[in-house]
């Protein structure tokens, strides 16, 4: 676990970018053997935004990362780097990055992938804050940015019900007068459960072929109850642990922001942490799993509604394929 200890690094502005298109419980029931009070009662998720036909993740990335340099008052000229952590890549290369660059008109900057699970847009921040902390980086984009309907088996209701689309975005850079900080953040991962989310073709390990396409080895293959366990048991004591070093008690603890995979998932984690439910922000029944992008939507939606306000303490916290999890703490 690390706390930045370099230049202090603030959160300047968050942006969206939700696809039109909302696919209900309702709309799935016409699709797949499956009902609104089963996947409510699995997941509390009611509604998901997918991607049209001619949007790809590059377009969703650069959309919410062109609202969130807007907000920040800082042009794409002025940028030193673009992060985009994504598990759902226009192609496997050339990366999203370098295309929302191309897209936002970033002469200056940088640009690269993360692809960490849905923990990406933590590994991606923290990678971020680390730059322009040690003063190699003075502003940077980082986006989170999903268009998973394409890598789903929409006959498969186990992972069909559960997926959104959408990106969110942070514009960081040093700390300037009034704004808060990032205090620290840990990533960690055990490779060892790293066969309970896949998506099994299409890279080395298994080629394309008539086979993998027949078999449906394209599309995202889930262990959802080892994944279950997996959470409940090593989140706890790790955000546990994180509040400790931090000299941060959970209950100190504004608001937590995780990843909006599971209500279920949520409210265990929060009851073995003994913190009221009433500070965490809970937004997956109207986006549903959007990966790597839930952690940064579920923060901007509550910053505008007012819900995080400035001398609020946060922890962003997400959890994904790898089996990669990861904290980040942010005072605003």
């Amino acid at each position: 676990m690390t706390l930045f200890t370099g230049r202090a690094v603030s959160l300047w502005s968050t942006g969206v970018y939700v696809p039109q298109r909302v696919l209900t419980n309702a709309d799935l029931e016409k699709m797949v053997d499956t009902s609104d009070a089963w996947i409510q009662e699995r997941s509390g998720i009611r509604q998901r935004h997918i991607a049209s036909p001619d949007e790809q993740t590059s377009d969703l990335a650069a959309q919410a990362g062109r609202g969130a340099l807007a907000k920040a008052g800082v042009s794409p000229e002025e940028l030193d780097m673009i992060i985009v952590a994504t598990n759902s890549p226009d192609t496997i290369f050339p990366g999203v990055a370098p295309k929302v660059q191309g897209l936002l008109g970033a002469p200056r900057a940088g640009a690269f992938d993360v692809q960490a699970g849905c923990t990406s847009c933590v590994y991606a921040l923290a990678n971020a804050v680390a730059g322009v902390s040690s003063g190699l980086w003075n502003r940077v984009l980082v986006v989170g940015a999903e268009a998973l309907s394409r890598l789903i088996d929409w006959q498969d209701r186990n992972t069909c019900v559960l997926f959104g689309d959408g990106a969110g975005a942070c514009v960081i850079g040093p700390q300037r007068a009034g704004d808060g900080r990032f205090l620290a953040s840990a990533l960690r991962s055990d490779g060892t459960k790293s066969d309970l989310i896949t998506l099994p073709a299409g890279g080395t390990a298994m080629p394309a072929s008539e086979e993998s396409v027949a078999g449906k080895q394209h599309f995202v293959h889930m262990k959802g109850n080892e994944v279950f366990r997996f959470v409940n048991r090593e989140l706890p004591p790790f955000l546990g642990e994180f509040c400790q070093v931090t000299g941060v008690p959970p209950k100190e603890v504004d608001w937590w922001i995780f990843h909006q995979a599971n209500l279920r998932i949520i409210e265990g984690v929060l009851r073995r942490l003994d913190i009221s439910g009433d500070r965490t922000v809970v937004n997956l029944d109207r986006y549903g799993n959007t990966s790597s992008a839930s952690v940064f939507i579920a923060l901007h939606e509550a910053i505008e509604n007012g819900q995080i306000r400035p001398g609020h303490k946060v922890i962003l916290n997400s959890f994904g394929a790898g089996m990669t999890y990861g904290a980040l703490l942010l005072e605003m």
